[in-house]
């Protein structure tokens, strides 16, 4: 399997995800942007696209940040969804997902930084890609907004600073507005770039040293289960559709 991705700051690496790719064995590539790589011009040749967070947002433009072509990513993932492709978006990525089928992003109702439970909703509590995450489960949060919905996406947790934590846009096609990607390296990275000067007015933003002394092992082995079951033989032939939940 060839997995890319698409990086858009240093600091917001793929962490677990490209940890499980490596010892899956599979072929990795990147368009690491902030180094002036370009996006694969179509989606030949991929099996995964994953598209990381950032501090953008999809409204940002070239104007404002010469690295990043919201546009042309929406283009990209659009191609790899028409395509048959799995597609997996981490906050900016999840909602740049959203935009590319029609769903703008939106403000989420509170800044979350820290680590804070998830909630399956009733319907994801069957489903066979996350069911194993439990009712609910500690995750990284690092946002203030979040992906748009479709007609057809299913929401499939949410937590108490946010309504749409993992979204299900189509049978291949999912957002994570939640961070289960995170280690302790990248959370130093980018608590490094972060402004906390707030912290205390804000119910759901956590002090460096209070992120920095999280486990996030068991996260990331959820997220290995997760990707595990997606890319199996047998998932990759079972249309799992909002429908379907």
């Amino acid at each position: 399997m060839h997995l890319h991705f698409v990086i858009h700051e240093h600091f917001e690496a793929p962490g677990a995800f490209e940890l499980w790719a490596w010892q899956a064995q599979h072929q990795v590539s990147y368009s690491r942007l902030y180094q002036g790589d370009t996006l694969p011009s179509n989606a030949n040749g991929l099996d995964m696209l994953v598209v990381m967070g950032g501090p953008q947002s999809p409204a940002t433009t070239v104007a404002q940040c010469a690295h990043f072509d919201s546009k042309a990513e929406q283009a990209l993932i659009l191609q790899c969804i028409e395509a048959g492709k799995f597609v997996i978006g981490v906050c900016l990525g999840a909602q740049l997902i959203g935009e590319a089928l029609g769903a703008p992003h939106q403000s989420s109702p509170e800044r979350e930084i820290g680590k804070y439970p998830i909630h399956l909703t009733a319907a994801a509590s069957t489903h066979p890609l996350v069911s194993h995450f439990g009712d609910t489960l500690e995750v990284a949060h690092w946002h203030s907004d979040m992906p748009g919905l479709t007609s057809e996406a299913s929401v499939l947790a949410y937590s108490e600073g946010c309504p749409r934590q993992i979204i299900q846009y189509q049978d291949r096609v999912f957002g994570f507005q939640c961070h289960m990607e995170f280690n302790t390296d990248l959370v130093q990275q980018l608590s490094d770039h972060e402004d906390f000067s707030q912290a205390d007015q804000q119910p759901f933003v956590q002090t460096p040293d209070a992120l920095l002394n999280q486990d996030y092992t068991h996260m990331n082995g959820m997220l290995y289960i997760f990707l595990d079951k997606l890319t199996a033989p047998t998932a990759r032939g079972l249309h799992l559709d909002s429908a379907d939940l």
